[in-house]
């Protein structure tokens, strides 16, 4: 397998590219938009890079085989993996920058700087300056004793903080939970750092441990992937695939049952062949069975099923009848989630798949959406264990286990 990277003003010159210098046998993987960086963006438009890929036997032959295909995964995962380190390079160097600033302010307002290290970015700041102001109005207009004066500061900390979380998209009754639970327990000296502390610890306690894709040591593992049409499944599938395969050297295979997408089972199809490992389509229950019985010396069989609406009871019996030829021992069933979804929308699929099967949550498209308030409310709602999060469509990176940590400082307002 052969994969390139073309690029070109419009997505069919792009296409076009690729099928020239490739063949006509040439598959699409990704398209993607590539924007200009730094002063070129004011200048020149966004181009498009369409990621295509061709099977050796067609166009390339070089008789390598498997080798070249995971010599070329392996070249991929190394560049996403270096990526990644960039990225976390630049944001430890905006963290410290922004530590600086906080230091730099807060020395200039006079407020002890000791500590600084447990604040959660520039919420804390925000809140010490409006507890300022608040306390010079008070002091203006009336006197009041020193316990209702803290207790006042308790109350517009938490109010500030319940800003903070439903500007992050995180539902109202969801944030009175987690607030009125913090407020019983507060003392009449609770600092501004303790307060915080309580509300980031009770977050992350409410995301709860997160659960990934592993192999039973015992018998073969069967992963469903369900959800909406749209969501990202299949490439989803295809990163789990991936780190399964290459990182953690386990024998996987690949069943596919959204035979009403061609474009799916081919995109699958690709994936499966860039690794080396089988993939099956089914049309029913009974060739689930059949599957199974061929599947039976693999570690790890994960299933594609088909994009259904929550509204239609009969698609979803039918993933329920697909699902129930595996005993509940042997598998485990994933409701993936877009992030950008409203959260409405959200609750309806939640509730029709939650009717079928138990199910753990990955959430996709993380980069298309500046809030993740609905990771917390659909984690609440559904009391199901959080997974992976996606934040692109690169294979096989942009996919990470989901840190309770990390999103309570995002909903927080950290970093």
């Amino acid at each position: 397998m052969v994969i390139k990277k073309f690029q070109a003003e419009t997505e069919i010159d792009a296409i076009m590219q690729a099928k020239e210098e490739l063949g006509k046998e040439a598959i699409v993987m990704n398209i993607k938009a590539v924007k200009p960086k730094g002063l070129q963006k004011f200048f020149r438009k966004a181009r498009v890079e369409v990621t295509a890929a061709v099977d050796e036997e067609n166009n390339y032959n070089t008789g390598e085989g498997m080798l070249n295909k995971m010599q070329e995964l392996q070249k991929t995962l190394e560049e996403a993996k270096k990526r990644e380190e960039e990225q976390r390079a630049k944001k430890q160097e905006e963290v410290l920058n922004s530590s600086k600033n906080i230091i730099k302010e807060s020395e200039e307002a006079d407020i002890n700087s000791k500590g600084i290290e447990n604040r959660l970015n520039n919420l804390q700041l925000m809140i010490e300056r409006q507890m300022q102001i608040e306390d010079k109005e008070v002091a203006k207009t009336e006197k009041k004793k020193g316990a209702k004066k803290e207790e006042s500061k308790a109350d517009a900390c938490i109010r500030l903080v319940k800003e903070q979380l439903l500007d992050n998209e995180v539902e109202e009754q969801y944030a009175n939970a987690i607030l009125e639970g913090i407020r019983g327990t507060l003392k009449r000296d609770t600092t501004i750092d303790n307060i915080l502390a309580s509300i980031y610890q009770k977050i992350v306690l409410k995301l709860g441990k997160t659960k990934i894709v592993e192999e039973n040591q015992e018998k073969v593992k069967y992963i469903y992937f369900i959800g909406p049409t749209g969501v990202g499944k299949t490439t989803t599938i295809a990163k789990i695939a991936s780190n399964l395969k290459i990182q953690k050297r386990i024998k996987v295979a690949l069943i596919t049952s959204d035979t009403y997408r061609i474009a799916a089972v081919e995109q699958l199809r690709t994936y499966a062949n860039i690794l080396g490992v089988p993939l099956k389509v089914i049309y029913s229950e009974k060739e689930m069975k059949k599957a199974k019985q061929e599947y039976k010396d693999y570690d790890i069989v994960l299933i594609d099923t088909a994009g259904r609406s929550h509204k239609n009871v009969e698609q979803t019996e039918d993933i329920e009848k697909l699902i129930k030829v595996v005993p509940e021992e042997e598998r485990d069933v994933y409701l993936v989630l877009s992030a950008t979804t409203k959260y409405k929308d959200l609750v309806k699929i939640t509730e029709t798949y939650g009717k079928v099967i138990k199910y753990n949550l990955i959430f996709t498209k993380l980069d298309e959406t500046c809030c993740v308030g609905n990771i917390l409310n659909i984690k609440m709602l559904t009391d199901a264990t959080l997974s992976y999060l996606t934040s692109g469509q690169n294979v096989p990176g942009d996919i990470e286990k989901i840190d309770a940590q990390k999103i309570a400082k995002q909903l927080l307002g950290g970093q």
